[in-house]
C-alpha cells in the first residue's frame, strides 16, 4: 500500500468572503451593462426622432416644390403662382395662390376628383401649413369656403423673401410693388418646430413657366 503524504495540502473550496466578493463583482458588472444598454437605447431613440423630423421636413419641402413647379408649367388658361386674396376665406390676408389643372393625388376628394383646382397656402396657428383648395368646376366656386388639407402640422411660420437691389429681404406677409399690386416673392421660407427642434426650409417660387426664382 502506498503511503499518504502528510505534507500535501488538503483540497479546499471558496471561502464565504470570496463567494460574497464574486457575487458583488458580478452584480456591479450586470448593473454597468444594464446602464450601458439603457443609455444606448435612449440615445438611439433621440436620434431616431431627429431623423424622423428631418425626413418630414424634406418630404414636405419637396412636395411643395413639386406643386409650385407643376403650377408654373401648367398651360393656359391656368394661372401661374401668384399672390392673391381668396374671397371665400374668412381671412382677408393675401396668400400664395396657384392652379393645378390636374389636381393632386393627395387631395381627399369626397367624390370623383375634379380638374382645375385653385390652391392657396397659409400658416395657421396651432394647425400648421394648410392648403386651401377648390375646383373651378364646383358649384358656387369662390362663394363657399374651400376645403382644407394640412400639409404639415409642424410648420409654425411662412415668410416671403424678395430679391432686389442686390440683397434679400424677408417679410412675414406679402408686399406690394410700386404699382400697388401684390408682388410675387422669389421664394418662401418655412419654419418647422417640434419639441424644441427647429428647422428652416427654403422653397423657390417659379414666376412663370420655364423660369425658376433666384436662389
Amino acid at each position: 500500500m502506498r503511503r499518504i503524504d502528510s505534507r500535501r495540502p488538503p483540497a479546499r473550496g471558496f471561502t464565504l468572503i470570496e463567494a460574497l466578493l464574486s457575487v458583488a463583482l458580478l452584480a456591479a458588472l450586470l448593473a454597468a451593462l444594464n446602464l450601458f444598454v439603457f443609455s444606448m437605447g435612449e440615445i438611439w431613440g433621440r436620434n431616431r426622432e431627429d431623423r424622423l423630423f428631418e425626413q418630414h421636413t424634406r418630404a414636405v419641402t419637396r412636395h411643395l416644390e413639386d406643386l409650385l413647379r407643376r403650377a408654373a408649367l401648367a398651360p393656359a388658361p391656368a394661372l401661374p403662382p401668384r399672390v392673391a386674396t381668396a374671397p371665400a376665406l374668412a381671412a382677408s390676408a393675401p396668400l400664395l395662390t396657384f392652379d393645378l389643372p390636374e389636381g393632386d393625388r393627395t387631395l381627399p376628394w369626397p367624390g370623383a376628383p375634379l380638374p382645375d383646382v385653385r390652391c392657396a397656402l397659409e400658416a395657421v396657428p396651432q394647425q400648421g401649413l394648410v392648403l386651401h383648395w377648390q375646383s373651378r368646376w364646383e358649384v358656387e366656386f369662390e362663394k363657399v369656403a374651400p376645403r382644407r388639407t394640412v400639409l404639415s402640422p409642424l410648420v409654425t411660420r411662412v415668410e416671403y423673401a424678395y430679391y432686389g437691389d442686390g440683397r434679400w429681404q424677408v417679410d412675414l406677409a406679402p408686399r406690394r410693388d410700386k404699382r400697388g399690386a401684390w408682388a410675387m416673392p422669389a421664394r418662401i421660407h418655412l419654419r418647422f418646430e417640434h419639441r424644441g427642434r427647429i428647422a428652416d426650409a427654403v422653397v423657390p417660387v417659379p414666376r412663370r413657366a420655364g423660369l425658376l426664382a433666384a436662389y
